[in-house]
């Protein structure tokens, strides 16, 4: 499927104080293993539709990588929301993280990693030359970088609501 190339530059304008980023994937380590590497991965797409469509969640947009190592880069609302989804018996996460830490945690076959950022939005500078929407102006606003926004400089920070 294609998607719209913008041509020239653009930035995000996230009309809030702060982005919660927060970045998870895994790691084959015995990719020979490739059923359990399986089984582990998918896991992920469930939660996607899930937060999909439950905007309530908290999820702003996402953008994911594929390969040994695996990478999702998500924004959210709030750290509160994050642990939420994490936390919540309904929700599709619970469910696959225990049974990751029961059957494959500990044995080195499959590693995962997350990081969690509470970035202030005096703190974002991004901008997209010649690109799809994507990362963080997808996930909010896509807006031409213009008089204000024109350097990294006057970006920094041109994220924060007025």
């Amino acid at each position: 499927m294609a998607q719209e190339i913008f041509p020239g530059r653009f930035t995000a304008d996230t009309g809030r104080e702060s982005v919660t980023v927060f970045l998870i994937g895994m790691r084959a380590n015995r990719w020979w293993k490739i059923g359990k590497v399986a089984r582990v991965a998918s896991s992920m797409p469930t939660m996607l539709r899930h937060l999909a469509t439950h905007p309530e969640s908290g999820l702003l947009g996402c953008e994911q990588w594929f390969g040994r190592t695996t990478m999702l880069l998500s924004y959210w609302e709030s750290p509160e929301h994050l642990r939420r989804f994490a936390a919540d018996r309904d929700s599709p996460h619970l469910a696959p993280w225990r049974r990751f830490m029961k059957e494959v945690a500990g044995s080195g076959d499959i590693g995962v990693w997350h990081e969690t950022y509470q970035v202030p939005a005096s703190g974002i500078e991004v901008v997209y030359n010649g690109m799809p929407q994507f990362g963080l102006a997808k996930a909010t606003s896509h807006v031409p970088v213009g008089p204000g926004t024109n350097t990294a400089r006057q970006r920094m920070g041109a994220g924060r609501p007025n």
